[in-house]
């Protein structure tokens, strides 16, 4: 790299090193405010595999108090919980007042990796898509705010980061079976994604899509967001708001005229 170029790189990061701490603050003061006004604030994180959801929540919790704000990612469900209704593995992890929570991936999973996959029926997909916003119309009556966000990248780039995920003995453990088929199941997922996002978009949970091929600039944007749709005391009403060229409200427009990976 030339010293031009690692000159603006550098500048680069030290202006996303600033906006980040920036969009940290204010989440601090969101989560006073939550604490104090005894908020349910529900935030779920969807998309492909190494889509960067980790990293995202990472950023988003680094510095909230972890009696209050936390992350929850569930693993396999069990033998039980397959005979259970399907959510009802979920209804423990909401958050209670004065609690944020951020689902790394969600009861979305039947909408996803599970039809994808097969790992369900026919029959229970189709189930699910009629009753998620079913379920979620009645978290919101009974008080809980829930964002939902879907990070989306490129083929190419799911194929770099699953990658360096393997080859990387710190991400290692990131890796599973259903990685080393996610690039070959592109399109299946593609179709997924799109009826999920067309079925499960609603005006009480909305979905807002990210383009997460540039990770530092769609963790600070989906921030921004976050912070937009959330009203809280000691707001800055002056804070720069996500480029709506990286984060955007879904809507059926965006699968026809090409605003998603395909």
């Amino acid at each position: 790299m030339n010293t031009a170029k690692k000159k603006r790189r550098d500048r680069e990061k030290s202006d996303e090193k600033a906006d980040l701490k920036a969009a940290q603050v204010e989440l601090v003061k969101l989560e006073r405010h939550v604490i104090e006004t005894g908020q349910k604030i529900l935030v779920i994180l969807e998309g492909r595999d190494a889509a960067g959801k980790d990293g995202t929540i990472k950023r988003i919790i680094e510095h909230l108090s972890p009696r209050e704000a936390r992350m929850v990612a569930l693993g396999k469900p069990s033998g039980r919980n397959r005979r259970a209704w399907y959510f009802q593995r979920y209804v423990k992890h909401l958050p209670v007042a004065g609690e944020i929570v951020l689902f790394n991936r969600s009861w979305y999973n039947r909408a996803g990796v599970e039809r994808v996959m097969k790992f369900c029926s026919k029959e229970e997909h189709e189930t699910f898509l009629k009753t998620a916003p079913m379920f979620e119309d009645l978290l919101v009556h009974c008080g809980i705010t829930i964002v939902k966000y879907y990070l989306d990248i490129s083929k190419e780039e799911q194929k770099k980061r699953l990658k360096e995920r393997q080859d990387d003995p710190l991400t290692q453990w990131k890796t599973s079976p259903i990685d080393a088929v996610a690039v070959k199941h592109w399109e299946d997922y593609s179709d997924a994604r799109d009826e999920m996002l067309a079925r499960t978009h609603s005006i009480g949970a909305p979905w807002t899509i990210v383009r997460a091929d540039d990770k530092p600039k769609a963790r600070i944007n989906l921030i921004r967001d976050l912070l937009t749709r959330l009203d809280f005391k000691g707001k800055d009403r002056k804070a720069n708001l996500p480029d709506p060229d990286v984060v955007f409200s879904f809507s059926e427009s965006a699968i026809r005229n090409g605003l998603l990976a395909k």
